[in-house]
């Protein structure tokens, strides 16, 4: 019984690889863009479907893996953020002259790797589902190989990845070396100089693929150059993933929890929401600018590393539903403006003023996600926020709460300068709109988000009792 169930956990994976398979296939007989868009959604539905369907109190476990509550939340988020992304991609690829089809064949196999990593609980599955993550996101990257910017973000990141993958596997061969075993569970020995350095090591790795600073700077060009769905699950799925497994290392491996890693951890994490908010103060570009906001979200999260206990997983988990659903509408106005013309994007500030005048319904998803992110009052960011805070006042890290308040402080600043332009009259560059795409539907999705945005700020119950409740 135990190996059905094992099996049946492992049925969302599945489905996800056979809807890859299927639109591999799709390819190889008949180029038909909209079946593939539409059984990409189709398998990313059964899979959230089935997640939720075989939710359980019990622990499965395999050698590799494991399905407990932390990766049955990891899967929903993961599954409901990349189908955010498949539903907005049709039309942006609509205007996009080379082929379209493998677009979901990439997403997919992103997809399937985000959910090998987020369940693993050795350094085998780690590693194996962390490469087939990225992989797929340096194609993604490089999508419209045509405009040189696609291209050097692509070649960006799958260089320093590269680099981030050395210092991750020379970390996993410390530990294993101090340790013996590769299992999670069997790096329980002391703390040593070999285990300490690899976990060091292994953060570097993993803190590449977090923009966490000093390792960021290849965050604002792969942004402002990558597609906007292809930024979008980078922004997400990817970066949702690896601090989900993170999280598991810390909480789980003793070396991740050694005070002297802490404390290395506590300064990343003030230097990370410090340096990215300070960097997007003066960004004239939104993608950049909302690169730069990333890293210092991050920041935030870093400061539930550093706690490590129970109610930092809760904290952690509230803030990263938050983050997503503000992300997701964030991204999602900026595809839904540059999806007609596959040669340019509405990246610069310059293109969203006067939106409202234009757009008034994508103006205020946007002002709603913005406000989200900068933690207003009666948003999700909100809530997010006010967790992580009072996580840092509770263990009374008040060097964390200072640097929590002041990265929020000048977050405020840049995310407010978007905001006015949104409203001012148009100035003399215009950018062109997505009306006649016959992309309706993503505007009634962006919008849904924005509507979770203010109902997660407002009533946020809900949420906080399934992250509570959940089993890790």
């Amino acid at each position: 019984m135990p190996e059905q169930l094992s099996l049946l956990a492992l049925g969302p994976f599945a489905l996800v690889c056979a809807a890859a398979v299927a639109v591999m296939l799709g390819i190889a007989w008949r180029r038909m863009h909209g079946v593939s868009a539409v059984v990409t959604a189709v398998g990313l539905v059964g899979a959230l479907a089935l997640e939720l369907a075989l939710q359980s109190p019990r622990t499965l476990e395999t050698p590799l893996l494991v399905f407990d509550g932390f990766t049955t939340f990891s899967a929903l988020m993961i599954l409901g953020s990349a189908l955010v992304v498949a539903l907005l991609s049709p039309a942006y690829l609509r205007g996009y002259a080379g082929p379209r089809e493998e677009f979901y064949l990439l997403l997919l196999c992103a997809a399937a790797g985000a959910l090998i990593l987020v369940a693993s609980r050795h350094l085998a599955s780690l590693f194996f589902g962390l490469e087939l993550m990225s992989m797929p996101l340096y194609g993604m990257l490089a999508y419209r190989f045509r405009d040189g910017r696609s291209l050097e973000a692509g070649i960006k990141y799958l260089v320093l990845s590269a680099a981030g993958s050395a210092f991750l596997l020379f970390g996993m061969a410390l530990l294993y070396a101090e340790t013996g075993a590769l299992a999670f569970a069997g790096l329980v020995s002391d703390a040593g100089p070999w285990a300490l350095a690899g976990a060091g090591l292994m953060l570097v790795g993993l803190g590449f693929k977090l923009s966490v600073v000093p390792f960021h700077l290849w965050t604002p060009d792969v942004y402002q150059g990558g597609p906007v769905p292809a930024t979008m699950l980078l922004a997400t799925v990817s970066k949702f993933a690896v601090f989900m497994v993170l999280l598991r290392l810390v909480l789980e491996v003793p070396a991740f929890r050694d005070g002297r890693f802490s404390v290395l951890l506590a300064g990343l994490a003030i230097l990370t929401m410090v340096v990215g908010n300070l960097l997007a103060l003066r960004q004239p570009d939104l993608k950049r600018l909302l690169g730069y906001s990333s890293i210092a979200h991050f920041g935030y999260l870093l400061v539930a590393l550093v706690i490590g206990s129970r109610f930092a997983v809760e904290a952690s988990g509230v803030y990263l539903i938050t983050y997503l659903v503000a992300t997701l509408a964030a991204f999602g106005v900026v595809t839904r403006l540059s999806s007609p013309y596959g040669e340019e994007e509405a990246s610069d500030l310059a293109h969203y003023r006067g939106l409202f005048w234009r757009r008034p319904w994508l103006a205020a998803a946007l002002t709603v996600a913005l406000l989200s992110l900068a933690g207003i009052p009666f948003t999700a960011g909100f809530i997010g926020k006010f967790y992580i805070l009072a996580l840092a006042v509770e263990v009374g890290r008040w060097w964390l709460v200072v640097a929590i308040i002041a990265g929020s402080a000048i977050g405020l600043y840049y995310y407010l300068r978007v905001m006015v332009a949104l409203y001012l009259r148009e100035g003399a560059i215009t950018h062109k709109d997505n009306a006649s795409s016959g992309g309706r539907a993503g505007d009634a999705i962006v919008l849904a988000l924005a509507l979770l945005t203010v109902l997660l700020g407002v009533y946020p119950a809900p949420a906080i009792d399934w992250v509570a409740g959940l089993h890790f």
